[in-house]
């Protein structure tokens, strides 16, 4: 240790033979292999670290430099294609931050000779997209050649799988160049890569030999594209985006423009990605980076920046090129949503179900704009999956809101043999035995309202809006108040007055004042909503409901057996056992019993009949905001009917319900074809709804 220490630092010579052997390395095991090992965040770093050594001893730039190529070679298996216009690589702009756009104009300024007196350029704006980069080739109109782009200036046929793809045209109109070589992207949507990597899994555990999940969409779009067998290829869902070409002639109308361009290749039948767009000057660049920032996580397939390219032909042909870079484009990155980091520790995090998750935590790391120190690793299957132990070098992801999660572990980084994660056989926090149910992946604290950890989000749970709603008691209030062992049970939230939760920290007596009152006004509850507050597993809103219309007491509901249970409508025997398990343990009753002492009161009668379903078996997505009624009001609305309301939009909505600002998720059921309708047209589907509103 202590010899590393202290050792020279390599020369920079010895330093990018290194470099280069290990982006050698990393390009064989992306381009090639389609089997990643590090994120591309620390690809482009090692690929900058080469740049600045060759920028400051040129004498050590080798012709087989990574710097010197596009990347990738020709697998034997194919025939190798030559393009007649090289397939070249765009700078990236390093500044991940909106700054950048204003980087790029500035040196589109300086080169074209501009001064500030001067008008701004006009640009197009464009995705980065993350898949495989493809040259189409029709020649009389007829695709007769698609060929990656493989080192830029050979690549590979691979025109009978591309045939596959249902966005790629087979033929042109009589419009269209008598040779025209067509450049995009060849990517899978995300909802198509869950899918594909489900099957595959699905396959796994049926003993299928040689199959794998995919990384990413990107590699599995890769795979699909070089298989040898068109069938195969076939079955995997990929999908097409346009964004330049190459080779054309005896073209008579060519456009003047970039944006034309890829208009022209639009109305030939060619998708363009409707983002793009026209930018006059260095403001409406920032404008585009934000925009589409902002959106990133809801489009349907993956990008990692956008790309700017000045709109003018002819300024492009005057900017030129720079070893095999054009001037006049550039590709500007988001921050990256994978990076390395370490794995310091695994611990174990109890849920508001007793639900035992192992966590990762990390050296800090910043990904997908956050600093990151944790990372979920799901279960212990997943960890075992995954092989990661204390001390791994892992890739982490992070998307948008959510949980970052380890995505796979770098095996020749790692030191000794560390010992496999293992899920603890006792709560973490209350030292109860963890269980886990037959044909579960999850362990469980048996230990229910006795966890001190299940016990703060079964409290938080209970208080919520959509159960018997104490408004104030929040998350901070709820830790302190059970930390400082002021409340052990639930029923004890009941018991707090005003004394006791003023002389807690940073509680004035006007908050004290209105919790007290909160808590007085919730103890006039409805059946549903305390049965949902009781956090049973399995027992959503929906359930609750069908519980009280059927059996009209809670005494008949705690009484029940799993046979009687059964016979509601929305529960299963899965359902069932759950809420018959949970009245079965003494403890529980004590806590609906106390609670009861406590004053907490519900109407209770008869059995109810069950009202006309006329939406029964169909599923409703709501969003936006609507006219007349809240979200909650119309949820309440198309349950009542029997309608089932989710919370995302997939193949199996019926309707889509959207109001004011909806967002992506109107975007998406219009890319699924879902029936999307308005709050009239909802009401008009409920007969009695509309004098209720």
């Amino acid at each position: 240790m202590t010899d590393d220490l202290f050792a020279e630092p390599p020369s920079p010579a010895a330093r990018a033979a290194e470099l280069r052997a290990q982006l050698h390395h990393h390009a064989h095991r992306y381009y090639t292999l389609d089997d990643p090992e590090i994120p591309d965040a620390e690809y482009d770093k090692l690929f900058r670290e080469l740049q600045s050594i060759e920028a400051a001893h040129p004498e050590l730039l080798t012709s087989d430099s990574p710097t010197q190529r596009v990347g990738g070679r020709v697998l034997e298996m194919f025939t190798p294609v030559r393009h007649a216009v090289p397939m070249l690589s765009i700078n990236t702009e390093t500044d991940t931050e909106p700054s950048g756009a204003r980087n790029f104009d500035a040196r589109v300024r300086r080169a074209l000779g501009l001064t500030e007196a001067d008008p701004p350029v006009d640009y197009v704006a464009e995705l980065k997209f993350d898949g495989l980069a493809m040259s189409l080739r029709y020649e009389d109109g007829v695709l007769v050649q698609a060929a990656t782009r493989g080192d830029g200036e050979v690549g590979e046929d691979v025109t009978t799988n591309i045939r596959t793809i249902s966005q790629v045209p087979l033929r042109l109109p009589a419009d269209a160049p008598p040779v025209l070589e067509v450049r995009g992207e060849v990517y899978m949507r995300r909802d198509q890569f869950e899918a594909l990597n489900e099957a595959q899994r699905a396959k796994m555990a049926a003993g299928a030999k040689g199959e794998k999940t995919f990384v990413n969409p990107r590699n599995a779009a890769a795979g699909a594209v070089r298989q040898l067998d068109s069938r195969i290829a076939a079955q995997r869902p990929l999908s097409f985006f346009a964004y330049s070409w190459g080779e054309v002639q005896g073209d008579t109308a060519a456009p003047a423009t970039q944006y034309d361009w890829l208009m022209r290749l639009k109305g030939w039948g060619f998708p363009v990605a409707e983002q793009t767009a026209k930018a006059t000057g260095a403001d409406a660049l920032v404008a585009f980076h934000q925009r589409v920032g902002a959106s990133r996580d809801q489009l349907p397939y993956d990008i990692d920046g956008v790309v700017y390219k000045v709109d003018s032909l002819a300024l492009q042909k005057r900017l030129g090129f720079v070893t095999r870079e054009p001037r006049w484009a550039v590709a500007h990155k988001y921050p990256a949503q994978e990076q390395l980091t370490t794995v310091l520790a695994i611990d174990v995090q109890v849920g508001r179900t007793g639900k035992l998750t192992p966590v990762a935590k990390l050296a800090p790391v910043f990904v997908g704009g956050v600093t990151v120190t944790n990372a979920t690793l799901h279960n212990e299957d997943e960890a075992r999956r995954k092989d990661v132990r204390v001390g791994d070098t892992v890739v982490v992801r992070r998307a948008g809101d959510v949980i970052p999660e380890v995505v796979s572990v770098l095996l020749d980084k790692r030191i000794g043999e560390p010992a496999p994660f293992t899920m603890p056989r006792s709560c973490p926090v209350c030292g109860s035995e963890a269980v886990r149910e037959e044909g579960e992946v999850d362990f469980r604290c048996s230990g229910g309202l006795f966890c001190g950890a299940q016990r703060k989000q079964a409290i938080l749970h209970f208080a919520q809006r959509r159960a018997v709603e104490v408004e104030g008691l929040g998350d901070k209030l709820v830790e302190q108040l059970v930390d400082t062992g002021v409340v052990k049970t639930l029923p004890d939230v009941y018991r707090l007055g005003f004394t006791a939760l003023a002389g807690l920290d940073r509680m004035a007596e006007k908050s004290a004042k209105n919790i007290v009152e909160a808590l007085e006004k919730s103890k006039r509850t409805t059946l549903p909503r305390f049965l949902f507050g009781l956090g049973i597993r399995h027992v959503g809103e929906a359930t609750a409901k069908e519980l009280a219309r059927h059996f009209g007491q809670l005494d008949r509901i705690m009484d029940a057996s799993v046979e009687a249970l059964s016979e509601v409508s929305d529960v299963g025997p899965v359902v069932a056992q759950s809420i018959h398990t949970f009245f079965e343990q003494a403890h529980n009753r004590e806590v609906v019993e106390q609670l009861r002492a406590c004053g907490l009161t519900w109407e209770e009668g008869e059995p109810a009949e069950r009202a006309p379903q006329p939406l029964a078996g169909k599923t409703f997505v709501l969003t936006g905001t609507f006219p007349s009624l809240s979200r909650d009001q119309a949820k309440d609305l198309l349950e009542a009917a029997g309608a089932k309301v989710a919370g995302s939009v997939s193949k199996k909505t019926d309707y889509v319900v959207a109001g004011a600002e909806a967002g992506s998720k109107l975007e998406k059921a219009q890319s699924l074809g879902v029936t999307v309708i308005d709050e009239a047209q909802m009401l008009a589907l409920l007969p009695n709804a509309q004098g209720d509103s």
